[in-house]
């Protein structure tokens, strides 16, 4: 059904392109390609998808995507960095990879310096699963068997520091809890670890698991937030967590020194996304939101998140 949703997304995209008109004087003239950090089947890889089907009603030509995994997001994140700031090449990032990874280790790039926000896209709870058939049928269930058998319950992530694996951190370390960690190369590949019996625990986003909680093959345990996503399910919230553990925000970003014509050529571009139908139906048959946030209003937050992930790798390496 995605796929037949996608397919009339693309065909109502070129419709709109041909009565679209000159977005700009000369840009843009040929495709954009938008760099996912990450491997195929993740909740990035999904939601590129959706707004790059879309867009060429609202810039004027296609948006190819291209998955360039590696380093936590990091080898992909540096392609675009080290791309020619001339709009063409755009990076679908999130608050890990722009101001958490610098905290890590040394980056191929600075992230403040290197690139300047287009537009939040939207952000996503992050969302603790099990199989269907698993023993744990709460997050009670599951906290008890891991204080009993520390390092012996397995949990897939997304790659050291990437947008799994953060959250896992930091719900050990906020729960007292020690689990044996396992690293894939992005979000799909964890899930099908799940799947597949690898591992006892994942992490996933609304995007990559509802199908699955329809169907019976996975069972939600809890969700990042203040509130409730799923009927039954406590949030981290309701957990006694607080603060912006497990939410996932996602953004397009350019390489720092893009035209200013062709900045706000894009950021008009995205803005314009919140009014199209097709967009917004898209995202939320996902399960998806829509909060989107200016590329302006998005850079006021950014130095922020930069302290807050300097505070939270100190905690979890000392």
């Amino acid at each position: 059904m995605f796929t037949k949703l996608m397919t009339t997304a693309v065909v109502g995209a070129a419709t709109a392109m041909l009565s679209f008109g000159a977005v700009a004087a000369g840009y843009p003239e040929k495709p954009i390609t938008v760099v996912i950090p990450f491997g195929p089947g993740g909740s990035h890889d999904l939601n590129a998808r959706v707004f790059t089907s879309v867009m060429p009603a609202h810039v004027g030509q296609p948006m190819v995507v291209q998955l360039t995994p590696g380093a936590s997001g990091q080898k992909g994140a540096a392609a675009v960095a080290k791309a020619k700031a001339d709009g063409y090449t755009l990076l679908f990032s999130s608050n890990y990879i722009d101001q958490l990874m610098q905290h890590v280790g040394k980056a191929p790039y600075n992230s403040m310096e290197d690139f300047v926000t287009v537009a939040r896209i939207n952000y996503a709870p992050i969302a603790v699963i099990v199989p269907g058939d698993s023993p744990y049928n709460s997050w009670a269930d599951l906290k008890k068997d891991v204080k009993a058998r520390p390092g012996k319950v397995s949990i897939s992530h997304s790659g050291n520091w990437g947008a799994l694996f953060v959250p896992a951190a930091q719900l050990m370390l906020l729960n007292d809890m020690k689990m044996n960690m396992i690293p894939f190369q992005g979000g799909g590949p964890a899930l099908q670890a799940l799947l597949g019996g690898i591992v006892d625990v994942s992490l996933g986003f609304p995007s990559t698991i509802g199908p699955l909680i329809l169907s019976g093959e996975i069972k939600v345990l809890a969700t990042a937030g203040k509130k409730p996503i799923y009927k039954d399910v406590p949030s981290f919230a309701d957990l006694g967590l607080e603060g912006d553990v497990g939410m996932m925000h996602r953004m397009v970003m350019a390489p720092k020194g893009i035209p200013a014509d062709r900045l706000a050529t894009l950021r008009a571009a995205f803005k314009a996304l919140q009014g199209d139908k097709t967009f917004t139906r898209l995202l939320k048959r996902m399960g998806e939101n829509a909060e989107y946030m200016d590329g302006p209003e998005y850079e006021k937050l950014r130095p922020g998140q930069n302290k807050f992930y300097g505070e939270l790798v100190k905690s979890l390496t000392k």
